[in-house]
């Protein structure tokens, strides 16, 4: 049985609860505490009767942050793949692939110079 569920960073859980009935100790009665399955319901028996445990279902899910990255990563990735289909039929857009690739490596380049003179100086 799983007693609680916590989120992590990108990650929700809603509802559910943890909320278990108070069940006195009694070491003169053995079957005090037992749970059981009864039909569909989990009950337990508090000494002289048995009692319905309440039962909650929690739901988990990406956090609205983690949904909204996902659904950009997707739309660069289809903008991405219409490119290089573009890029196999027609010999301007293939350069201009390239010459986006170029100014990319020259951007990363210049970048990290930048990044070095900065840490010398």
């Amino acid at each position: 049985m799983i007693k609680g569920l916590q989120g992590n960073p990108g990650v929700t859980v809603n509802g559910g609860s943890t909320s278990l009935p108070y069940i006195n100790q009694n070491n003169s009665n053995p079957m005090q505490g037992m749970i059981r399955v009864w039909g569909n319901d989990l009950q337990v028996f508090d000494g002289s009767a048995w009692v319905h445990m309440a039962t909650s279902y929690a739901t988990v899910g990406l956090d609205q942050e983690t949904q909204n990255l996902l659904s950009w990563v997707k739309s660069k990735q289809r903008q991405e793949i219409e490119l290089l289909e573009m890029a196999t039929k027609n010999e301007a857009v293939r350069i201009a692939l390239e010459n986006v690739k170029k100014a990319q490596d020259n951007l990363t380049i210049t970048a990290h110079l930048s990044r070095e003179y900065e840490t010398t100086s």
